[in-house]
């Protein structure tokens, strides 16, 4: 981690400082993706219903440490859209934007008549992003969509875990973080299209899509071969030696030797080198069908060393092996620490707060730290000012309750 914390810089400028990125998004894919246009110096303002953005009620020992972390380099404007009201002041603020997210449940932004035909009305260079579980057609698309559902119906829950239990959802919002990135790209390369055509465009979000296409080969194998691919726990299908080894302090190792060179090289360390000579191991196709009987043996060399003995012999050989680490682990690392993966942040509560850094790594133009997370409602006079209402507009919207 950083020597000392980051210090925000309001006034730092990135490679996207210009941009303007209305999120109305709530939880953790909309969030996700206006982090990394946040983190490149976009302005990024955080539409909030008065009860504030459910990611603000993750809480650990009561901190939002959820919204601390996806909603630096954010403000934050209240707007209750009950109100026609706020409703027109969204629409005014959408005038000067480039970039607006929403992940309503389709058909809803239309309800509130504030859908794509009239915000492209309002402003025709509006990226929209529409984020949702299923898509905004199929027959799917009307149901109420969490990552957790995704993650089952894509298939990743089907191929994750051990095939005597039952399938292992992630536990984290790895559908959601997954869309997220996806949406940034997108929303940079509909930018991109806009600024070379003149006007914007649609972007249609899906969380089931982006959690699917990780599945990568999966529907043309099952399509030529017929056969459904079962869990495997830490083994894999396409390559072996490839397992997590519990070593004899308990802790465990990650290998990977999925190439030729590389199996040969890890049999020669555990003190078995005429394994890749044997024609139940010679190939990699021979050592998948018979994975178990590699794992025996690699395994029961892992069972007689320390994880630090076994890492450092392995490391010696330039074999592929790495540490399964905890949090705790990663925060202690060499890597970690002179790489600044975790950087200290500071914090209005905490006075610093460990999160990831920024990235990707650009040489040129990397990415800022502007501000903190904010406060619930922190920016909205000054937001709606910069859109073109008064004072007296904006004291009249928190008066009838349609803005705080």
């Amino acid at each position: 981690m950083s020597q000392s914390p980051i210090r925000f810089d309001p006034a730092a400028t990135g490679p996207l400082s210009g941009i303007r990125v209305i999120d109305m998004s709530r939880l953790v894919a909309g969030n996700m993706l206006s982090l990394q246009l946040g983190d490149f110096g976009a302005d990024v303002i955080k539409i909030e219903p008065p009860e504030g953005d459910p990611l603000r009620d993750w809480k650990d020992d009561g901190h939002s440490l959820h919204w601390k972390t996806y909603c630096r380099n954010k403000r934050s404007v209240v707007l209750n859209l009950r109100h026609a009201a706020a409703k027109a002041a969204l629409l005014r603020l959408a005038g000067t934007a480039d970039v607006l997210i929403e992940n309503y449940r389709p058909g809803t932004l239309e309800e509130m008549g504030m859908g794509p035909e009239v915000l492209h009305g309002t402003n025709r260079r509006l990226v929209i992003v529409r984020v949702s579980g299923f898509g905004q057609t199929g027959p799917y698309a009307p149901h109420p969509g969490f990552g957790t559902l995704v993650e089952a119906m894509s298939g990743f829950a089907s191929r994750t875990g051990f095939p005597d239990r039952e399938p292992v959802l992630p536990p984290l919002a790895l559908a959601d973080m997954m869309a997220g990135l996806y949406g940034a790209f997108a929303t940079v390369t509909a930018l991109r299209a806009r600024d070379n055509g003149g006007k914007g465009q649609i972007i249609d979000l899906s969380l089931l899509e982006s959690v699917f296409s990780v599945l990568g080969p999966e529907a043309g194998i099952y399509s030529v071969t017929g056969k459904v691919k079962q869990r495997s726990g830490s083994a894999s299908n396409t390559s072996s030696p490839r397992n997590v080894y519990r070593c004899s302090d308990g802790e465990y190792v990650a290998v990977s030797a999925s190439i030729q060179a590389m199996a040969k090289r890890l049999f020669g360390v555990i003190g078995k080198p005429e394994m890749i000579e044997d024609p139940r191991f010679r190939t990699n196709t021979d050592r998948v069908k018979n994975r178990n009987l590699v794992d025996a043996e690699v395994g029961a060399w892992f069972a007689t060393k320390t994880r630090e003995e076994a890492l450092r012999i392995m490391r010696e050989a330039s074999v592929t092996a790495g540490p399964v680490y905890s949090i705790a682990d990663a925060m202690k690392d060499a890597h970690f620490r002179e790489r600044e993966i975790i950087v200290d942040v500071e914090d209005r509560e905490l006075g610093a707060l460990p999160m990831h850094n920024i990235l990707p790594r650009l040489s040129a133009t990397p990415g800022v730290w502007q501000r903190p997370a904010p406060g619930l409602g922190e920016h909205t006079d000054v937001v709606l000012m910069e859109a073109g209402l008064s004072a007296d507009e904006i004291a009249a919207l928190k008066k009838d309750g349609a803005a705080a």
